[in-house]
């Protein structure tokens, strides 16, 4: 597969640019801390918290609008509201982060993106701030981030409804041992999601999903005895879930690698202007027929794709390896 924006050689043969400031990254390890670190956490917060709740009557009342009247000539024009208020509380933490706690996020690879496309970004996982740093890059430059939710996290007060007026897909999953006591539920997972996703074919979407399926850290690396020197594995299943309900609908795929170069990954510390620089390299690639099929149900494209998704691996530990 040809990949765009691949790399080779160290770090110094990647375009790069500074998202903050236009200029080029000086690869420089900030470690001066702010004096009274704390305190600008809780102003951070704050602020951010004062952007929560100014954000979310709007989206509540466009939200109840789009519930109680389910009909599509008043959910198309609640879902765009409730889309530029989300797009809006987004660009506003951005700002937060940018000027308040100094972050500096620098991309390298592929810069131009199309605000009507259709993506599945990929990306390592290694903090809660990994899903800040996306939104710092991505949010205005592709359709909003779209996470595949648990059904039974729709009932979380507040973020559940939110969710739900996002049109954030939720996915209902049945474990094998459920399946083998019903056996007539086989693939009514992967329906029910697809159902979810069907407005995802007129309107563009980014949906999202850390492959490892949780945060790095040694003791999980030691514990899976994980055959890559800076990644978890890969958790093939939940990347081929998507593909199985959706993946005729995604055109392009977004393979993200994070790297915070203070290594520091602390969410607090990020909070109160501790963590300044975040590197990024951003790969485009095209979905191709043979990434397209049913993961649960068809054990000679499952075979594929797990291969597939492992050799993505083993790419994005050598490119880790070379930006640190």
């Amino acid at each position: 597969m040809k990949k765009k924006g691949s790399t080779a050689g160290n770090k110094k043969g990647l375009k790069s640019m500074n998202l903050t400031t236009g200029v080029p990254s000086s690869g420089k390890v900030i470690k001066k801390k702010k004096p009274f670190h704390n305190i600008t956490g809780f102003i951070s917060v704050t602020l951010i918290l004062l952007n929560t709740l100014a954000g979310y009557a709007p989206l509540l009342v466009a939200g109840l609008v789009k519930w109680i009247l389910p009909f599509k000539v008043v959910t198309v024009p609640c879902t765009w509201i409730i889309t530029q208020v989300a797009t809006n509380w987004l660009s506003i933490n951005n700002l937060i982060y940018r000027y308040v706690l100094g972050v500096k996020v620098i991309t390298t690879g592929e810069t131009v993106f199309d605000k009507k496309g259709w993506y599945l970004v990929l990306s390592n996982h290694q903090s809660w701030i990994d899903i800040v740093v996306l939104q710092m890059i991505f949010n205005r430059r592709i359709p909003i981030l779209k996470f595949f939710i648990k059904q039974e996290l729709i009932k979380v007060p507040l973020m559940g409804f939110a969710w739900w007026a996002l049109d954030f897909p939720f996915m209902k999953r049945y474990s094998s041992d459920f399946i083998k006591k019903n056996p007539h539920l086989k693939g009514k997972d992967i329906e029910i999601t697809r159902k979810a996703c069907e407005k995802f074919r007129t309107l563009p979407v980014s949906v999202m999903n850390f492959v490892e399926g949780t945060r790095f850290s040694e003791m999980k690396h030691k514990r899976q005895n994980s055959p890559y020197k800076h990644l978890l594995k890969p958790r093939a299943g939940g990347t081929g879930f998507v593909f199985s309900a959706m993946g005729d609908s995604i055109k392009k795929i977004l393979n993200v690698t994070i790297v915070y170069p203070q290594g520091d990954r602390d969410f607090w510390n990020f909070l109160c202007g501790l963590i300044k620089e975040v590197d990024v390299h951003i790969e485009t690639m095209d979905v191709t027929p043979d990434l397209v099929g049913d993961y649960e149900n068809d054990p000679a494209y499952k075979a594929h794709f797990q291969k597939w998704i492992n050799r993505l691996w083993e790419n994005k530990d050598e490119l880790l390896e070379r930006m640190k």
